[in-house]
């Protein structure tokens, strides 16, 4: 490949999952054309298959994105919180934080689900994008966590099961209503005591070390 082409390529293909983004929150995804992206983008057909190979790979790239966004925006939350601080009621506070701009992902990554749900093999892709965030989240649960001195008695990845569909139900309400339940309120009322209940504290290691006689 040309250095000039490799040297756009992230360019490119950022441009395009920024238009991506837009035209599917705005019009859906399923109405949403390649055409459509590519104007918005200010880019060619040519320029789109050779970043992406059809409207779905583009939207797995978007998932993927957004993905890697919260978990950094989820473990910079947490890693503010200074260790002596560190509560359960803190870490809650923090994941119960909605930016303004999820409404548009909520949109786009809702209508793609149900699409996969249609589709057995895409179904079968996003499964495997969705555990991949999963482990994800897994990861930085159990290490907040043990920041806080507490281990999980439930599995980590179950909880991120379970916090994902929280936060996606909750959303669904509040965008419907969004007076009556504004976005993260569900979460604010009940993640602490849900964390409470599958959470211990961690075990200490006895004093001298594993193995010496008390």
């Amino acid at each position: 490949m040309p250095k000039g082409t490799t040297v756009r390529r992230p360019r490119t293909r950022a441009a395009l999952l920024t238009a991506a983004l837009a035209a599917f929150a705005e019009h859906g995804f399923q109405a949403t054309t390649i055409e459509q992206v590519c104007a918005r983008a200010g880019y060619t057909r040519g320029a789109f298959y050779s970043n992406f190979t059809s409207k779905d790979e583009l939207f797995l790239a978007l998932f993927d994105q957004h993905s890697e966004q919260t978990v950094r925006r989820l473990d910079a939350a947490m890693d503010s919180i200074p260790t002596e601080d560190l509560t359960l009621d803190r870490l809650a506070e923090r994941v119960c934080e909605i930016e303004p701009d999820e409404r548009d992902w909520y949109l786009v990554t809702t209508e793609f689900t149900l699409h996969a749900i249609r589709n057995p093999e895409t179904a079968r892709i996003l499964a495997d994008h969705d555990a991949r965030l999963r482990e994800a989240l897994a990861r930085g649960i159990t290490g907040h966590l043990g920041r806080a001195g507490l281990t999980l008695t439930v599995g980590a990845e179950e909880l991120a099961r379970l916090l994902v569909a929280i936060r996606e139900g909750g959303l669904a309400q509040s965008y419907v209503e969004p007076e009556q339940l504004p976005p993260g309120r569900l979460e604010r009322l009940f993640l602490a005591r849900i964390l409470t209940a599958v959470t211990r504290p961690a075990d200490r290691p006895r004093r001298g070390g594993p193995g010496r006689a008390g």
